[in-house]
């Protein structure tokens, strides 16, 4: 093979590069995003009202009580399959390496079981009443500052209603609910 020869494979090498190159500058100019104002996206959130409509009517809170009453432990299973990553929930009691266990949770001490709590959680004190789990499973940083639990909360009311009535069926004996 002489020279000639391997200038022309480099040739078309070279040539195939710069083609692909040209192709790739060619499609970027054609099919180009338009540049955003704001970089991001907007988020559904909280609906703001800026006088002159009608105000909104208020949020009807349901006690606790009767929403345990209402409760499907059924769907209360279905929705802690999440927690079951970070938490034990079988009646060995014993605790994962990110969670503490569930199983007995309610009417249990807060930090008592074998898991290396938070300071601030171990600090909290009293005990796992229906109320305690209700607030804690809706934002649980906002009941224990510098928890180490990384769940966001639960904001349907009737979502925690049921997640509790599956916790309460964890036990081999269960707390009595709450009377309205």
């Amino acid at each position: 093979m002489d020279s000639f020869e391997l200038n022309k494979i480099a040739g078309a090498v070279l040539g195939s590069l710069l083609f692909i190159m040209g192709l790739g500058v060619i499609s970027d100019a054609l099919f180009a995003a338009p540049h955003m104002a704001k970089p991001g996206y907007a988020l559904p959130g909280a609906e703001e009202h800026h006088g002159g409509g009608a105000a909104a009517a208020p949020e009807v809170v349901v006690p606790l009580p009767t929403l345990l009453a209402k409760a499907d432990a059924k769907k209360g299973e279905n929705l802690v399959k999440a927690c079951a990553a970070c938490h034990s929930l079988d009646a060995s009691g014993a605790a994962k390496a990110t969670g503490p266990s569930l199983y007995g949770v309610i009417d249990r001490a807060v930090g008592s079981t074998g898991f290396a709590y938070s300071d601030n959680m171990k600090a909290k004190g009293g005990k796992w009443s229906y109320e305690q789990i209700n607030a804690f499973i809706a934002n649980p940083k906002g009941v224990v500052a510098g928890t180490k639990m990384s769940y966001a909360g639960e904001k349907d009311a009737a979502k925690r209603a049921d997640i509790i009535a599956y916790l309460r069926s964890l036990s081999s004996n269960p707390a009595p609910l709450p009377t309205p």
